[in-house]
């Protein structure tokens, strides 16, 4: 069960409009509209997949209780309530969940940021394109990359990518402002100095 009770938090209505996927190709949120000029980020555990693609659907209306992470535009969802009238709510993942395997190939990417995608913490973890592919980046990362992961902002990237039914996801292992300026994400790590004894034995 989560330690916030659902029932003590504001309700943000809205209307469902796509998933958001991770790394791993699972869904971990979605984008609700509560007008047509306002998008919210919602984030959900992934062991909430296969209920939130069970009851919602483009298009239909749905009601959100979660917490606003400081500094950050993102909406940490603990119930979700369908069209229908289906809650779900986060009690924690099963103690046996396995996660899917999908097929990971080589991918790139290119366009503007529409949003920027957060951790339920409200760290920066990647962006979500105009086109709908999902950019996905290490939060200490995401820090030095994150003026190309702004709203508005022109960014490629290229990196461990996944195709699902929900959209495209790339793990991102380079990023830039264009395909022809590419930088890996992580800095290579140094290499080690030679103890002086070694020297001593090559000399």
């Amino acid at each position: 069960m989560h330690w916030i009770d659902p029932a003590c938090l504001p309700e943000v209505e809205g209307t469902f409009e796509r998933f958001i996927l991770n790394p791993h190709g699972e869904v971990d949120g979605f984008i609700m509209k509560p007008d047509a000029r306002t998008a919210i980020l919602v984030h959900t555990p992934p062991h909430l997949e296969s209920e939130l693609t069970r009851h919602l659907s483009s298009g239909d209306a749905v009601r959100v209780r979660g917490v606003r992470p400081p500094r950050a535009d993102l909406l940490a969802a603990v119930a979700i309530t369908s069209s229908g009238g289906r809650q779900i709510i986060d009690e924690g993942p099963e103690p046996d969940r396995k996660r899917a395997k999908l097929k990971h190939q080589p991918m790139t990417a290119e366009g503007s940021v529409r949003m920027s995608l957060f951790g339920p913490k409200g760290e920066l973890r990647g962006a979500l394109l105009s086109d709908g592919v999902v950019l996905r980046i290490g939060p200490k990362e995401a820090e030095s990359a994150a003026p190309l992961l702004a709203p508005g902002a022109k960014v490629a990237a290229r990196g461990d990518g996944a195709e699902t039914r929900h959209g495209r996801v790339i793990e991102v292992l380079e990023i830039g402002p264009g395909l022809h300026a590419l930088k890996p994400v992580k800095k290579p790590k140094p290499k080690d100095k030679p103890k002086p004894d070694a020297e001593a034995r090559a000399a």
